[in-house]
């Protein structure tokens, strides 16, 4: 099923004009693609009768919503309060030193992208990281380097 396919099937499952569908709709269409793209937008808003700024301002209202494909590997940074107290930000920052990449983005090779999050509920182990929902405790600069550099063999990747 191609791009166009997967919209329509998503759009069948919603009446056109239903403007309460917005959310659910963005988010079937992000988990089918992955992002939403300008197209997607525009096509929403089209389908539920609403102008595309209004589309574009709900999705990016909620951080829930991405317009670039995450990577194979995503990588969420937890950033609330017991993580930062406990060295987070220094793990953000090497993060993005390491991947070549800054929150939102995803690495050249398509292999990662990094979100910073407000909580992952794992306060206890803090700070911690997410890679595909795997959670990662403890997390420092020899940690992260040790799981990404794992991830990068696997894939066959220049550690």
């Amino acid at each position: 099923m191609n791009r166009e396919q997967e919209i329509d099937a998503i759009f069948d499952r919603y009446p056109p004009g239903v403007r309460e569908n917005l959310t659910a709709i963005l988010q079937d269409v992000q988990e089918a693609q992955g992002h939403l793209s300008r197209d997607t937008i525009v096509r929403i808003a089209r389908h539920l009768g609403l102008p595309a700024g209004k589309v574009y301002g709900v999705a990016t209202f909620y951080n829930q919503f991405r317009f670039e494909s995450a990577g194979k590997y995503h990588i969420m940074l937890c950033r609330g309060t017991a993580c930062h107290v406990k060295g987070s930000a220094a793990a953000l920052e090497f993060l993005e030193k390491y991947l070549g990449i800054r929150p939102g983005e995803t690495s050249a090779d398509g292999l990662f992208s990094l979100e910073i999050t407000s909580c992952l509920g794992a306060c206890g182990l803090a700070p911690v990281m997410s890679i595909n929902g795997e959670i990662h405790a403890c997390v420092d600069e020899d940690r992260i380097r040790s799981v990404l550099d794992a991830i990068r063999k696997a894939e066959g990747a220049d550690v």
